[in-house]
Formats: C-alpha cells, sequence, structure tokens
C-alpha cells in the first residue's frame, strides 16, 4: 500500500470508521442497557469509559492539529512523528478498550462479593450498615 497516498486511503476509510463506531456505541447501549447498576458499578466498564474518553481526544487532537498537513504526507517515504506517535497511542488505547470490555462480563469486584474499600470506591460501591434490626 506504500503506492496510495494517505489522503486517498484515509478518505475511503474515514466513513467506514464512522459507520463502524456507531455500531460500536449502539451495540454498546444495549448492552449497558441490559443490567446498567451492575454494569456501572463495574471497575472494567469505568476504566473502559476512561480509555474511550481518551481515545477521543487522541483523535481530536490528531484531526484539529497533525492531520491538516496529510497533502505533504503523500510525497514522504514515511509519516511524520506526531502522526505515528498518535497512530501507536491508537493502538493502545482501543486494544485497553476491548480488554476492558471483554472483562466487563466477569464479576470479580462486584459490590456483593465484599470487595476491599479501594475497589469499592472504584466502583461506587453503596455501603450500608445493618442495624441488626
Amino acid at each position: 500500500m506504500r503506492r496510495v497516498p494517505v489522503s486517498e486511503m484515509s478518505r475511503r476509510l474515514l466513513p467506514w470508521t464512522v459507520v463502524a463506531f456507531a455500531v460500536m456505541v449502539a451495540s454498546g447501549s444495549l448492552l449497558l442497557y441490559a443490567i446498567p447498576l451492575r454494569t456501572y458499578q463495574n471497575v472494567f466498564f469505568r476504566a473502559k469509559m476512561l480509555l474511550l474518553v481518551l481515545a477521543g481526544l487522541n483523535v481530536w487532537i490528531f484531526n484539529s492539529r497533525i492531520y491538516r498537513g496529510v497533502g505533504a504526507w503523500d510525497l514522504a517515504a514515511r509519516p511524520p512523528r506526531a502522526a505515528r506517535i498518535a497512530g501507536a497511542l491508537s493502538i493502545v488505547l482501543w486494544i485497553g478498550v476491548i480488554i476492558s470490555g471483554r472483562m466487563i462480563a466477569y464479576n470479580w469486584f462486584d459490590c456483593d462479593t465484599n470487595p476491599s474499600a479501594m475497589m469499592q470506591s472504584l466502583e461506587g460501591c453503596r455501603v450500608t450498615l445493618d442495624s441488626g434490626n
């Protein structure tokens, strides 16, 4: 693919990435709707949401600053260093999103399994004291 200009490849792939992101949001929303409280209190769900925000920031910074000079990349042997760093960071963040998403299914740290105080805090567990009544 070294002979295909970067601007041409991005023009072809960007619509597909937007559609794929929309499908991901729709399916994720349905999964959240199925068991909202358990999902919200899951530490892996919270990690996934944090990673998604960071991935979104990475895309925003890339598109607002780095991608503006894409026309010059068509002639260069390699993309600029900033673009390569943004790409590597994007791959790392999305791997984290995938792993966190897969881990949501496991209930190792659910609030009803009496996790440590740190996990209760991370998951937003509500601690109720039994008054013995």
